[in-house]
């Protein structure tokens, strides 16, 4: 009775008490749970006083952390004081309900727990398997022996079952399906879930009877518009929708063939088979009927079409009309002329049936292959072409060939005109008939038979003619052309003539030169009765080649070349030769003139001729033979002569020039190259390496014959020459190499270089032009000479340890330097140690440091 009541006090305070919007919860191990498992619930803050409830009845109170079971859950429940989580064992289905957990003055959470049965043995019937679609309604009835809180989901064919036509009942646990269709065909299962299990039924077939339905008719091979030649084999056949099978009657424009099942054949099909074909289907079980339906139209095919003519032949600019004519039934006619359809126009007419075509007036542009195409539904022929040549002309012919004739000679009198059939042709000539072809070819020709030619063209078909007439002259030909010239030489500066000498008749004569046409000038020349060519008077570009052509009505002829050489000359000579020349020397003088023919020429000297030629080559020359040469030109044609001199001065000759000098080149001193001439001369220059010296510089100077360098330096390096010049020659002497002496200029010394055999070897080296002398020295001893040469080798031992002095004397310039390297040796002779000095003096200043060396 105590423990009632502490636990009343303790509820009532925490009813009071507890903070009802506090945000806790509390959860499950699992929820529904299944009847005889265990759960515990779970808290998000440990409780340490409090209370869990069971629908507002006290499980247990938590006191300062400690539970205070009531008896009825002693023994089912578990309280785990560090989580404030409650185990409950061997749920009950009065188990299920609300579980509260309050924390005094905290919060308050509830939990709706679900204890549920788990399902087993779940069933499936229906009042009746065996339906009819449209007339039966579907029931089926999910059951199950074990189970709470059942949910039911229906399957067909592993799909949810639904449509407008199902309904749910009875918890869903019944199906009904009303009225059933043949889309329910198929398994069905019901699906029972609780949430702590679910089972599927087994499967239940329904057998539902329809049909026959969607029953539509096809015919092989496919034609759309259902229209076959004769000859063809047919196939139709039905196809529907029916369970069970529904059977097939077929009719014929309503009446029956007595043929059953889904096809019938037609073989070689005929015109009779044409007609309205209907299948029939039943359904035995449904009583349900239902048919298909398609005419068949069966048509000959076309056996022949052909053009004819109607009326007379096709003739230019009147009517002409073809007709089309087929054999078989025909829907259409259609016409082509040269493979392009006729479109009818203003004259191009076609009549309502398509079979006559009318061309009025006919053209040359109707020429040409004329075909018509009949058609019906199951084939189209078309005819042979059929030529349409449109008759024309003749029109006005004309005629082809000369006017103008060779006498002698044979010609063709071609007479032509546009004919349709080709025309047929008269030749007449003084109103004799000459010739029934186009072609007239004459017998050869003569003066009498020039005249009028008449051509006379006829066409059979249109009954038409035309004539055309030729004038016809016949003339006598030239026979012969040639240029004739008078005997005396032609010559510049007077008169000349040239005559054509011309066998025939000429009507006129043309002159050319060089194949030109030569136009008559009143100032050089003149034409007189067009077969005399005239000059007055010639001149030398008159010179050519002349011919003579001679023309009449029939022909021309043209002389042979006649070469016209005018005789000119001779003009002024020209002298080519020296105006100097050194004595010894021979000169050669050359003259010419410009002469037709080649002029003859002879050459003087002081009143006496000296040569008869163009060329004259003198005797070696003396200083007495200068003066003046003449030249004489002489034309023995024209009988003219010209002269002309040329003055020669011989001066005496240079014989040799060289180069010599005084002293050596040594950089930075003073230095000359004297130009050494045998002989007169006018002017000397100095070159250097094939340049002329330029005076524009204060590193040289000329006078007279030398050249001075104040001073010379290794820049002047090169090849020189001196050019001694006269009058006649420019005389270069032998080329001189100059080449500065200079240095030393600085000075090394390489090494030691230590052998395993303890050699030691110092290599003195410096720059220098000639190659200097080395001198060896040790320890200042200038009065010891240690080695001449520019190595020396000594073994590496303490008594030639010291301070070694190269001194490099070059012989030419006298200049000495001097460098210096200490040999010395470390840790018992294990290593050698060097340090180097030296120094250039000039020879004076190197005495203080070796005072032996240059006393």
């Amino acid at each position: 009775m105590e423990s009632s009541v502490v636990f009343l006090l303790i509820l009532a305070v925490i009813s009071f008490t507890t903070d009802h919007g506090s945000c806790q919860t509390i959860s499950a191990s699992k929820n529904p749970v299944a009847v005889g498992s265990n759960v515990t619930l779970y808290s998000q803050r440990n409780v340490t006083q409090g209370a869990w409830l069971f629908q507002n009845n006290i499980i247990l109170m938590i006191f300062a952390g400690n539970p205070f079971i009531t008896d009825s859950w002693s023994n089912r429940i578990t309280y785990d004081s560090n989580t404030s989580s409650l185990a409950i064992r061997s749920l009950k289905l009065e188990d299920s309900g609300v579980y509260v957990l309050e924390a005094l003055n905290q919060f308050r959470a509830e939990l709706d727990l679900s204890v549920r049965v788990p399902i087993s043995n779940v069933t499936l019937t229906a009042k009746a398997t065996n339906l009819v679609a449209l007339n039966d309604t579907a029931v089926l009835m999910c059951s199950v022996s074990n189970g709470t809180s059942l949910s039911y989901v229906w399957l067909m064919n592993n799909t949810v079952v639904s449509g407008a036509n199902v309904q749910l009942s009875n918890g869903n646990a019944t199906l009904t399906i009303a009225p059933v269709t043949h889309l329910y065909n198929g398994a069905f299962n019901c699906e029972v879930s609780n949430g702590i299990s679910n089972a599927t039924s087994p499967p239940l077939f329904l057998n539902i009877s329809y049909g026959p339905i969607n029953t539509t008719m096809s015919i092989m091979p496919t034609e759309s518009d259902r229209i076959y030649r004769t000859g063809s084999n047919l196939t139709l056949s039905c196809s529907t929708l029916s369970s069970p099978a529904a059977t097939t009657e077929w009719m014929l424009n309503e009446k029956a063939l007595n043929k059953y099942g889904p096809w019938i054949h037609l073989i070689n099909a005929s015109v009779s088979d044409s007609g309205n074909y209907k299948c029939v289907l039943h359904n035995a079980v449904t009583s349900r009927f239902s048919s298909a339906s398609t005419m068949i139209q069966i048509l000959d095919p076309l056996e022949a079409v052909k053009v004819n003519r109607v009326g007379g032949p096709a003739i230019l600019n009147m009517p002409f009309t073809l007709h089309c004519e087929v054999t078989g039934t025909v829907d259409r006619i259609q016409w082509w002329r040269n493979w392009q359809i006729i479109v009818p126009d203003n004259t191009t007419i076609i009549d309502m049936n398509n079979k006559t075509l009318t061309l009025n007036a006919i053209q040359h542009s109707d020429n040409g292959d004329y075909k018509c195409q009949a058609f019906n539904y199951v084939s189209n022929m078309t005819s042979s072409p059929y030529v349409v040549m449109v008759n024309y002309g003749p029109g006005m012919p004309t005629i082809m060939g000369p006017s103008l004739v060779k006498a002698g000679l044979n010609i063709t009198l071609t007479c032509n005109a546009s004919s349709y059939p080709p025309a047929q042709y008269r030749w007449y000539f003084n109103g004799s008939l000459k010739a029934e072809t186009a072609m007239f070819v004459t017998p050869r020709l003569t003066e009498d038979m020039s005249g009028i030619y008449t051509c006379m063209v006829y066409n059979n078909i249109t009954g038409q003619n035309k004539t055309a007439q030729k004038m016809l002259t016949v003339v006598d030909p030239i026979t012969d052309v040639q240029v004739e010239a008078p005997m005396d030489p032609p010559k510049e500066g007077y008169p000349y003539m040239l005559t054509c000498n011309v066998t025939g008749p000429a009507d006129q004569v043309y002159w050319m030169k060089y194949d030109s046409v030569q136009q008559v000038d009143s100032v050089y020349n003149y034409v007189m009765n067009n077969k005399t060519l005239g000059f007055n008077p010639l001149y030398r570009n008159d010179t050519g080649y002349y011919k003579c052509i001679a023309m009449n009505a029939v022909g021309n002829m043209t002389s042979p070349p006649h070469k016209l050489m005018v005789n000119f000359g001779p003009e002024t000579p020209v002298i080519s030769g020296p105006r100097y020349a050194e004595t010894g020397d021979v000169a050669a003088f050359n003259c010419s003139s410009m002469s037709v023919p080649s002029s003859r020429f002879s050459w003087w000297f002081n009143g006496t001729e000296v040569s008869n030629t163009s060329m004259f080559m003198s005797e070696p020359l003396l200083l007495n033979m200068s003066g003046e040469y003449t030249c004489m030109a002489y034309n023995h044609v024209t009988g003219k002569n010209r002269s002309v001199s040329t003055m020669l001065m011989v001066v005496e000759a240079i014989h040799s020039v060289t180069i010599t000098n005084r002293t050596l080149p040594i950089s930075s001193d003073n230095f000359t190259l004297t130009c050494e001439v045998t002989g007169p001369y006018d002017t000397i220059y100095w070159m250097k390496n094939n340049t002329v010296l330029r005076m524009n510089t204060t590193d040289y100077h000329i006078e007279n014959n030398m050249l001075h360098f104040t001073p010379v330096t290794t820049d002047h390096d090169g090849t020189y020459q001196c050019v001694a010049t006269n009058m006649v020659v420019q005389f270069k002497s032998p080329k001189y190499t100059l080449l500065v002496n200079y240095g030393p200029l600085s000075m090394d010394i390489s090494g030691p270089v230590v052998g395993l055999d303890l050699i030691v070897v110092l290599t003195c080296s410096a720059d220098s032009r000639p190659n200097c002398d080395f001198l060896w020295y040790r320890n200042n001893n200038s009065s010891a000479v240690l080695k001449t040469g520019s190595t020396i080798a000594f073994p590496a031992t303490q008594a030639n340890l010291g301070n070694y002095i190269c001194v490099a004397r070059n012989p030419v310039t006298k200049i000495s330097m001097y460098k210096s390297k200490s040999i010395n040796l470390m840790g018992g002779a294990t290593a050698v140690h060097f340090s180097s000095g030296g120094g250039l003096m000039m020879m004076g200043l190197f005495a203080v440091f070796i005072p032996v060396l240059f006393t």
